[in-house]
């Protein structure tokens, strides 16, 4: 990797993050204490990396631990394929649950969209 030290603000910035995140991170434990130069924090590039971990981890739903879990195998120089795909396999059952809440959610408006009922008491839509 490049020896190249970036300020926090750097790093900020390339990872679209406020610093504040990136402090969080550190307090977290998702980050490594950076090295510090007059005072300032100093990061290289792998804490570049580990944040495009942590972004993509959270769009894909999984929690700061789950990505914590990913990071902490890397760092002990294991494979993380296999934890990967467990998190994977837990977090594709939680969308599949939640996409079929959503399509009987989408059948109940499109029914809904339609109704004509004077009152809710005579509305099928609300028959349990």
């Amino acid at each position: 990797m490049d020896d190249e030290q970036l300020t926090i603000g750097q790093v900020a910035e390339r990872a679209g993050l406020n610093t504040s995140a990136i402090r969080f991170y550190e307090r977290e434990g998702l980050l490594p204490k950076p090295a510090r130069s007059g005072g300032q924090r100093r990061y290289d590039e792998d804490a570049l990396r580990r944040l495009q971990v942590i972004d993509i981890a959270k769009r894909a739903g999984f929690s700061l631990d789950d990505a914590r879990l990913l990071l902490e195998a890397g760092d002990a120089g294991e494979p993380t394929d296999a934890e990967l795909r467990a998190l994977a396999d837990r977090k594709l059952a939680d969308v599949d649950a939640l996409i079929a809440r959503a399509e009987a959610m989408r059948r109940w408006l499109v029914k809904a969209r339609s109704c004509r009922c004077s009152s809710l008491e005579l509305c099928a839509l609300f028959d349990g």
